[in-house]
């Protein structure tokens, strides 16, 4: 699980750091129209991702799983086949995808018609994304993690360079519109996605070797249809709980503006800026860090398929107690040293913003529930409990719709992140519960371990703000390149504590065993 975290985190966490990266030029080209651009970047987007998720998020978790429960069984020509058939769901879904997106773009707007060609530009990523999906899934079901991650860095590399030059030329060179800067900005999604494809072709060749393996050995083949069937049934529950976190943000879009439009007399341009704050500035930061549970489950999820196929249960039971150790091992520390670097981080990324520094400090809290669910989700679908995931999502759901209002009401801005942090603290209790029902899975063994993780976290969180604090006093905080260099020492210092305490007191060795020691020995820790 370590070493698939391990590809899979570099390779998520790589493409979040550039699609966070890039919005530092490309904010400031954007000039006085940067938070009305983020704001429509994101509108588009989070139907993108919808759409994406639908398209795609379902098959690739689907064919990991299966093609790890084949394996487990020795049947590696169904592994094949099972692949072979689901790129035609693949091409399936991908055309289906884009038509509607197409199509349908002017009743999703929003009331908005700058939305309708960025949708449309979104459209041609989605084309081809299933087919990279469950190429990655096929790969991550052998449980080789590096060409799915090395072809999600590559795809955002050059999403961003595309995103860059465009938006240079645009807005820069030719003096053009803000709005079709941003129309292009999003049509980087397929350069990028296909140079992803071209990474995972190459990597086919590479290890066809591997992929081979075994394959004369058992003739069991199932039919292409009934596989194609399989894949399907087998991805839908995945494509519903996989979108939870989309869904969630669809509800913030939809609902915000309309809200605060009751209770506010409020300009178009205002509630643009705000939506900004939380949907697009502080969400492209505190992903960045959920990015770490996402590349946990793409991991988890065919580690317990093949436990399963085995019908291995202790083995289960302690999967589950060491995924819940490493996302927390993980997270928390990370989740508060985004609070304690909030100021430094949201003033390089976009400019010095009170409200907007005091919601990404906000955001920081709720990264930590929904990175939980992330994980949580993918490890009951990889227990093939699918159904009893999607009913406590629709309660999760239930109640975000419940409370988004009375939040917006009395806290506006923070309101869509309260009642998104509200549900999912709902969910991930009811899923913990299950798994201490079915899997004799308690809190009360890790109990001491949790207590030691989240005391380090806050001890290297209160010396990083305090650090932060001094060494800003005699120097200008609104100064990006000042705030900068304050990030780089912060973050550094931050690590350094965490670090040693984890370490010094041996917490370490509970999640990386005896390499533990060998960096105690390197650090001349005693």
């Amino acid at each position: 699980m370590l070493k698939g975290s391990a590809w899979m985190t570099a390779g998520s966490i790589g493409s979040r750091l550039l699609g966070a990266i890039y919005t530092i030029p490309w904010v400031t080209w954007m000039g006085v129209h940067s938070n009305e651009a983020n704001s429509l970047f994101a509108q588009g987007y989070n139907i993108y991702n919808l759409f994406l998720i639908i398209a795609t998020a379902g098959i690739p978790a689907a064919v990991s799983r299966l093609v790890a429960q084949y394996n487990g069984e020795k049947n590696y020509a169904l592994s094949q086949h099972l692949y072979r058939s689901g790129l035609y769901v693949a091409l399936l879904m991908g055309i289906i995808s884009a038509f509607i997106m197409i199509a349908g773009a002017r009743l999703m707007d929003n009331g908005d018609k700058d939305v309708i060609p960025v949708i449309n530009s979104l459209a041609f990523a989605v084309l081809i994304m299933p087919t990279i999906s469950v190429t990655r899934g096929y790969f991550q079901g052998y449980g080789l993690m590096a060409p799915s991650a090395i072809s999600q860095f590559t795809e955002q590399f050059f999403r961003v360079i595309y995103m860059l030059v465009i938006t240079y030329f645009i807005m820069k060179i030719i003096r053009g519109d803000w709005k079709n800067a941003v129309t292009q900005s999003t049509f980087a999604a397929f350069i990028g996605a296909f140079s992803g494809l071209v990474v995972l072709l190459i990597a086919l060749v590479k290890y066809r070797k591997i992929l081979n393996v075994g394959v004369t050995q058992n003739k069991s083949l199932n039919s292409t249809r009934k596989l194609m069937l399989k894949v399907i049934y087998q991805s839908i529950p995945f494509i519903i709980i996989e979108s939870g976190i989309t869904i969630y943000q669809l509800i913030d879009q939809y609902t915000f503006f309309k809200i605060m439009k009751m209770f506010n007399s409020i300009s178009k341009y205002k509630l643009n800026v705000y939506y900004a704050l939380f949907s697009f500035n502080a969400n492209k930061l505190y992903m960045i860090i959920i990015s770490i549970a996402m590349s946990i489950a793409a991991t988890v999820i065919p580690i317990l398929a093949m436990l399963r196929s085995k019908n291995d249960v202790k083995n289960i039971e302690i999967q589950i107690k060491n995924v819940q150790l490493l996302f927390l091992f993980i997270m928390v520390p990370t989740a508060l040293g985004l609070y304690s670097v909030a100021q430094q981080i949201y003033t390089v990324f976009y400019k010095y913003d009170d409200l907007g520094i005091m919601v990404l400090e906000f955001s920081a809290f709720i990264a930590l529930p929904l990175g939980l669910y992330t994980v949580n989700a993918a490890v009951m679908q990889g227990l093939s409990k699918s159904k009893q995931m999607l009913k406590y999502l629709l309660i999760g759901i239930l109640l975000k719709l419940i409370f988004q209002l009375p939040s917006i009401y009395f806290f506006q801005v923070f309101g869509p992140l309260l009642s998104t942090g509200i549900s999912m603290i709902v969910v991930n209790y009811l899923i913990l519960r299950y798994f201490y029902l079915n899997y004799n899975f308690r809190i009360s063994y890790i109990l001491k371990t949790i207590n030691k993780i989240v005391l380090f976290s806050l001890i290297m969180s209160f010396f990083t703000k305090n650090f932060i604090s001094l060494i800003n006093s005699p120097f200008d905080i609104y100064n990006r390149y000042i705030a900068f260099v304050c990030l780089i020492f912060a973050v550094f210092i931050g690590g350094i504590i965490y670090l040693f305490l984890v370490l010094k007191f041996r917490l370490a060795d509970k999640i990386i065993g005896y390499k533990a020691e060998a960096l105690r020995t390197k650090l001349n820790i005693k």
